[in-house]
């Protein structure tokens, strides 16, 4: 019965739009990062960047390497756009968008790590099987039908994606408005907007909708009686998003997933998609069935797990960001510290304060005071750094945090060498000390 549901196919409209429309922002996305100044102040300004831990191996190419490593990047949407070389260029696409989402964290995103899910899912379907110049010059693969897992892939994965970024606002201080006055006073001087994005009025409906948005999107998207009335309220929803928050191609790449909501009738009408409609309905169940389902199994219970697993790490997740990411966390807290970092000779007992300043761009001197996984990584640098010049030194380090504008309180035990300290990956670090234990 279940392969009966998953294998019956349906008009691939939506798939074939949903290629186009991706392969666009990703170039965008590429090349929008040239001219942004984003890959200088990240990549190539910093004497190094903050990798995710245990990818230490991934740093930015020498020289003016990230401009053409963007540059070529964007190549590779172009094709993904015309589906030229599709399983090729996307598969290059993937394999340099993740090399750069985990060589550095000072600019961490959610939408980055989604871009990743995204890459690796249409990088399964067939989504160049019509409108593109594979399909033009090869008849065996072009096809006007696809599966309707497909379109349940992407429908569950963002079910996961709204339910947990719904559920994580269900703490103090966004319900109270602290972080919503919060992101709206860095908007201030916004032209024609600025003043209104002060009112406690917007701030209040930026609480509930938030939530609401998030928690009903996708149900509501489903139901033929508020679909349309829906996509409006997200088109609204999401261009809000992208004009007061400027968050890249994300709002616009949301909006592209509404094609998998709406009947393939109503796409292939409205778009004038130039092949024939298909609506035989057959059921082709592939001889890989097994192992394709097995998959689909194995990739939701990680997509649940991931953004669950601060809840079984001891202490606030708010604190000690242990957790928090992959996690759909996003745009919940504002969090500011203050750090200082002591190398202590272990032979002289001499003691040297790290001037920060000089190892550290300024957007990451905000995430090495208050992120403790940066902390951690900066000590170990240090460290390496002495035992270059054939120095044994220990690190301390004294760090203070302030989250969501509240009294700044001791993140850091300042007693413990972080130089010699290990990283634990999935239980609590001890030295990342919790409020109560202060």
């Amino acid at each position: 019965m279940i392969n009966k549901w998953l294998f019956k196919h349906i008009d691939n409209s939506a798939l074939i739009l949903f290629r186009i429309f991706f392969g666009i922002l990703i170039t965008l996305e590429a090349w929008g990062a040239l001219f942004t100044g984003w890959i200088d102040r990240t990549l190539m300004a910093p004497q190094q960047t903050f990798n995710f831990i245990g990818f230490d191996f991934l740093q930015p190419l020498p020289g003016n390497g990230m401009y053409y490593y963007y540059f070529i990047m964007g190549i590779f949407g172009v094709m993904v756009t015309l589906g030229y070389k599709y399983r090729w260029s996307l598969s290059a696409f993937t394999v340099m968008w993740t090399c750069v989402y985990l060589m550095q964290k000072s600019s961490y995103n959610n939408h980055y790590y989604l871009l990743v899910l995204i890459c690796l899912f249409m990088l399964l379907v067939p989504a160049n099987a019509n409108l593109s110049l594979d399909a033009r010059n090869n008849d065996k693969i072009r096809s006007i039908s696809t599966p309707r897992w497909v379109h349940l892939f992407i429908i569950l994965q963002l079910l996961i994606v709204y339910t947990y970024a719904s559920f994580a606002k269900f703490y103090p201080d966004w319900l109270d408005g602290t972080v919503a006055e919060i992101l709206m006073r860095s908007k201030k001087d916004y032209w024609l907007i600025g003043g209104l994005l002060q009112e406690k009025w917007t701030h209040i409906t930026i609480i509930y909708f938030g939530i609401l948005f998030d928690l009903l999107v996708v149900p509501l998207l489903l139901w033929k009686k508020t679909r349309t009335p829906m996509f409006i309220f997200a088109v609204f929803f999401h261009l809000f998003n992208s004009i007061v928050f400027q968050i890249g191609i994300f709002p616009y790449l949301s909006l592209a997933f509404c094609l998998f909501f709406f009947p393939t009738e109503v796409i292939h009408k409205r778009f004038k998609i130039r092949k024939e409609y298909y609506d035989k309905g057959e059921i082709l169940i592939p001889s890989n069935a097994g192992l394709m389902k097995a998959f689909f199994v194995t990739w939701f219970i990680i997509q649940i797990s991931l953004p669950s697993r601060h809840w079984f790490i001891r202490g606030d997740v708010l604190h000690t960001e242990e957790g928090h990411r992959l996690s759909w966390r996003m745009m919940l807290r504002s969090k500011s510290g203050i750090s200082t970092f002591q190398v202590v000779d272990k032979n002289t007992g001499d003691t040297t304060l790290v001037k920060k300043e000089e190892y550290l761009s300024k957007k990451q001197l905000r995430t090495v005071s208050a992120k403790p996984d940066a902390i951690w990584q900066f000590a170990q640098r240090l460290k390496k750094e002495y035992a270059a010049k054939g120095q044994d030194v220990s690190v301390f380090v004294d760090a203070k945090i302030s989250v969501n504008r509240g009294p700044y309180v001791q993140l850091t035990d300042s007693s413990v060498d972080l130089g010699s300290a290990k990283w634990d990956y999935f239980f609590h670090n001890e030295w990342i000390l919790l409020p109560e234990e202060h």
